[in-house]
């Protein structure tokens, strides 16, 4: 019996728990040897036990069967299917979703991250020749299973390099690809020279998407600074989310997305579909709200306001978002709407929890049928262009 049942489920997050060489064959010579070694934080200490016990599953039938039985308590490396390919399908008939993206974790270490950004450190073959392994990599990993929808990423420093690249990564049968939510090189994405890369997207039917570390660190170390005992994350170290950065993890999303929509981008590419990924969604319901009054109030000193539509009907129509399962989720779609929100797993990450549906399912009580197959699966469907 799966752990999910009784209706279609379409998980809008899930990931690879990468290996330290995992991405690097599918580099270009004279790129590999150019790539950062991958970063894992305090985290890296438990890849080597986790390759020891692929080869113990590998080996006995014992051993692979208490693996699937401890399918939502092992976590990370652990995790059934955490990087192996044949293992994840296996994965995905216990865990009963028909459809389910698939991001990197660490991978993009190897060749971006903030730095990036800096003049002096910026080299533009490397950042885009990692991009290109980083697609292959995961083309790969989903390649065998249509029930997993691989992630690329695609960087926006250079508008013409990402847009070679979105384009490669559409060939290599990505099916959404995930762009950094910092402005690219000082430029807002929606600067004309990255109109072309939009209409790509747009044109393929495939969606954008932001994910939690796409936007670098946003609280200010001095935060931690206060006096007391430091703190971990989940993992074990400083690296991933504590109480004080979940407060403000969606902050470069919204900043991101505000300016795609103010600045009339979705007006432009209306069919260009965008999805915010493991940043929360309890911060939609105000959002929607303090879109419209920008809108309204500044509309008469900045023209580009003078849209046809609602700021926030821009939204709704081009974006999607997936809340924690520790969200309330029945009071955020009643209170913004049941075409905005999207079921994920985070599997086999330790934040999506051991029971997502049934927390999901605690905050829905209230809500209709309707409105929850479209949480499940309606609204990804959308967002993914399925049976259009």
């Amino acid at each position: 019996m799966p752990y999910a049942e009784g209706r279609t489920f379409y998980d809008a997050d899930s990931h690879i728990m990468e290996t330290r060489n995992w991405m690097l064959p599918y580099a270009d010579p004279g790129i590999r040897e150019r790539l950062a070694p991958l970063y894992l934080g305090g985290a890296g200490r438990m890849v080597d036990d986790a390759l020891e016990a692929i080869e113990g599953r590998r080996a006995s039938n014992a051993a692979a069967a208490d693996a699937e039985k401890n399918l939502m308590t092992a976590k990370g490396w652990m995790a059934l299917g955490a990087f192996d390919s044949t293992e994840r399908s296996r994965a995905l008939d216990l865990l009963g979703f028909d459809r389910q993206l698939v991001f990197t974790t660490f991978a993009p270490t190897h060749f971006w991250s903030r730095g990036s950004f800096d003049v002096g450190n910026f080299e533009a073959d490397v950042l885009y020749g990692g991009t290109r392994a980083h697609n292959r990599a995961i083309a790969d990993f989903c390649g065998n299973d249509k029930r997993m929808i691989g992630v690329g990423f695609v960087p926006l420093d250079v508008p013409e390099l990402a847009i070679r690249e979105v384009d490669e990564a559409i060939k290599l049968g990505c099916g959404a690809i995930h762009i950094p939510s910092i402005p690219p090189r000082q430029t807002s994405p929606v600067h004309p020279d990255y109109h072309g890369f939009w209409a790509r997207l747009q044109d393929a039917g495939v969606p954008f998407v932001l994910h939690v570390g796409g936007g670098g660190k946003q609280l200010l170390d001095a935060f931690h600074n206060n006096g007391k005992p430091p703190v971990t994350d989940f993992l074990g170290g400083g690296e991933n989310i504590r109480s004080k950065d979940l407060m403000v993890i969606h902050y470069m999303p919204e900043m991101f997305l505000s300016c795609m929509v103010l600045d009339g981008l979705f007006e432009e590419f209306p069919r260009l579909k965008g999805g915010c990924i493991e940043q929360g969604g309890m911060w939609v319901v105000p959002w929607l709200r303090r879109l419209d009054i920008a809108q309204e109030t500044f509309k008469r000193s900045e023209p580009a306001l003078k849209l046809p539509m609602r700021a926030s009907d821009y939204v709704r129509r081009n974006l999607r978002f997936t809340p924690f399962s520790t969200e309330p989720v029945g009071w955020m779609i009643e209170n913004a709407g049941e075409e905005l929100f999207l079921f994920s797993s985070d599997y086999p990450h330790i934040e999506g929890g051991r029971n997502p549906i049934k927390r999901f399912e605690e905050s829905m009580a209230a809500i209709s049928e309707a409105k929850k197959e479209r949480f499940y699966s309606g609204n990804f469907a959308d967002l993914m262009g399925m049976g259009t």
